[in-house]
């Protein structure tokens, strides 16, 4: 397929994700239409998806109906199971809502997806963390309204459970590693930077959407999906630190956001390469200016990472872990088409936001 076939074949994905999300809102609240006591409480729900779910590149979600698409037999492919498949796909987006509402009030972020961040908003204030509860509770809503009747119910069901659990495990080893007031570079290692990764970011935000299609085509084996996780982890872990970088190096007009994680103490890919190329004058550089909300001290962590190169170490590493993705498709994908992790890899690979 032609780069232009498969352009416009992404815009007509990305046209028919978008316009399924009005039914979506539609499911959330309209059920409650016979209980006028909770109206006030549905329409900020109906608030609360509007502002929240779209607005993202809703590639989690494109990816299930994509995935469901090349996994699922002719006979699966009929308006129902692709209407079922671009429910799960809402789900996803929902599930990364409900995260990223919560990640906001605690890096005390700014802007997300070029907007004020939900609980920035006037008027919102913390109320956005019970916002978030609603996101969540939509998501099990919908998978049992589009879900409920099918032999694969339970599968889903405990598949959003466990990376809603490790997706919270990743966030607590995050905070405990970075807390905004207290700066210890000590806690910065290869080792815990990874774990981190793996679980606040990898699990929900690639195998997640890939499982989910490939138990709503009825591929449920133990080895299958342990295969598709091998490889679905280490794009998770190319992705993170990817962002990392766009994080300090990127164009706000592009990611949408300003990066913080100098500011916000984070354990970027950034700091811990940067820890293991400093010397000891250096380090004492960091340690004095790294966690800083002060301008001139974020400016003096920025020069740090040009003077080590850090723009070209991570080029360097792009091509290294693209070409360890390539061998593992290779290896892993043996029962699953390989077009699946080709796709998503060249969705991700030199991205800019």
């Amino acid at each position: 397929m032609s780069g232009g076939d498969s352009g416009a074949r992404a815009a007509a994905e990305r046209e028919e994700f978008a316009a399924f999300f009005p039914q979506i809102v539609r499911d959330l609240t309209e059920d409650m239409l016979g209980h006028p006591e909770v109206g006030d409480a549905v329409a900020r729900l109906k608030q609360v998806l509007e502002y929240n779910a779209p607005g993202g590149k809703c590639n989690r979600g494109l990816t299930v109906v994509a995935a469901y698409r090349r996994l699922a037999g002719p006979e699966r492919q009929d308006p129902e199971s692709i209407r079922r498949a671009l429910a799960v796909g809402w789900c996803i987006e929902l599930f990364q809502a409900f995260f990223l509402v919560a990640d906001d009030i605690m890096d005390s972020s700014l802007t997300r997806r070029g907007q004020l961040c939900w609980y920035k908003k006037e008027g919102i204030g913390l109320d956005a963390i019970n916002d978030a509860f609603l996101l969540e509770s939509s998501v099990y809503r919908l998978l049992r309204r589009y879900c409920g009747q099918q032999p694969f119910y339970l599968h889903l069901l405990e598949l959003f459970l466990q990376t809603g659990y490790q997706t919270e495990l990743g966030q607590a080893l995050d905070l405990i590693t970075a807390p905004v007031s207290q700066v210890d570079l000590s806690r910065f290692s290869e080792q815990r930077y990874k774990a981190i990764v793996k679980y606040k970011t990898a699990f929900y935000s690639f195998y997640l959407p890939v499982a989910a299609a490939m138990y709503m085509a009825g591929i449920d084996g133990k080895e299958e999906h342990e295969d598709a996780k091998a490889i679905l982890l280490e794009m998770g872990e190319f992705f993170q630190i990817q962002d990392d970088f766009l994080d300090c190096y990127g164009d706000p007009a592009l990611t949408g956001k300003v990066g913080t994680d100098i500011q916000d103490n984070k354990c970027s890919w950034l700091v811990v390469q940067c820890l293991q190329r400093a010397t000891p004058e250096q380090r004492q550089i960091l340690e004095e200016n790294y966690g800083s909300k002060e301008p001139q001290k974020v400016a003096k962590v920025k020069e740090l990472y040009d003077a080590l190169g850090m723009q070209a170490a991570f080029r360097e590493y792009e091509e290294s872990s693209y070409g360890r993705l390539q061998a593992l498709i290779g290896s892993h994908a043996r029962r699953l088409p390989r077009e699946i992790f080709l796709d998503l890899a060249q969705k991700i690979y030199k991205r800019q936001k």
